[in-house]
């Protein structure tokens, strides 16, 4: 019954792993894989009529300066766009890092960082590759003065916001709780990444490349520390254990005269 035991015991966690490896390498793969081709689509040119199809869809047939919608809507749309801009992203980054770096979690404070500064730059570097201009056919409601693909905004706010609901999610009670956590950060980077749109400073295929490019790199730095503790935390495999083992000597610990009884 030990041995049997002890079986079970390894293996649901051993499949829980796999299954997380799997899972976050198949999200990896398909984002950059959707990443690339969109960004050819966007190189050729033959996503811009959906793309402007979409923008003028969002404002006033006679006359695209004005915003369909609510007259509070645009206010808010700014207001939303907001939380997914450079200063309030270094703002909740050193926020969170501060913390992290008091309570001494070096692995999540190693996570945030990499995963902000990574993004940053990657964000920069695909964008002067690209090298797309921003939407002309409509007029922009917010100063932008940059490249366009992918858009930043969606990008950081998918990394940084999906990163922090993952640190959180361990510490949460019920599964319920980290489900609500995780949903929350798509919903946000969601609501920043349509922001963009209505206010006409990215072309909708900007929006989702960012959001692809994001969940990409977000998950790249949630397995690669996730690999790393799970390493360091590992018990040595069965077959190094009984390589260290110390024979045993099963010899009698007194040894009689030859011809004397026991």
């Amino acid at each position: 019954m030990g041995p049997a035991l002890s079986t079970r015991s390894f293996r649901s966690p051993r499949r829980a792993r796999d299954f997380r490896l799997l899972f976050a390498v198949l999200v990896i793969m398909t984002a950059l894989c959707s990443f690339l081709m969109l960004a050819g689509a966007v190189r050729k040119g033959t996503i811009i009529r959906f793309d402007d199809a979409i923008l003028l869809s969002l404002r006033r047939a006679e006359n695209p300066n004005i915003l369909r919608g609510p007259i509070w809507l645009p206010q808010v749309m700014r207001d939303i766009t907001s939380l997914g801009g450079e200063a309030v992203m270094v703002l909740v980054t050193l926020t969170v890092a501060g913390y992290l770096w008091l309570r001494r979690k070096r692995r999540a404070l190693v996570l945030v960082s990499i995963g902000f500064l990574g993004g940053g730059l990657l964000d920069v570097v695909l964008k002067e590759v690209v090298g797309r201009a921003r939407p002309t056919i409509v007029p922009h409601f917010v100063n932008v003065d940059s490249f366009s693909f992918p858009s930043g905004h969606s990008m950081m706010s998918m990394v940084v916001y999906l990163l922090l609901a993952v640190l959180l999610s361990p510490q949460l009670p019920d599964r319920r709780a980290r489900i609500y956590v995780i949903t929350v950060a798509f919903f946000l980077t969601f609501l920043i990444g349509i922001s963009r749109v209505y206010l006409g400073v990215h072309y909708p295929s900007d929006v989702l490349g960012g959001w692809l490019m994001g969940l990409a790199w977000a998950t790249i730095c949630w397995l690669a520390s996730w690999y790393v503790e799970t390493h360091r935390m590992a018990p040595p495999p069965d077959d190094l254990v009984g390589q260290n083992r110390q024979p045993i000597d099963e010899r009698p610990l007194i040894k009689y005269p030859a011809g004397t009884g026991d």
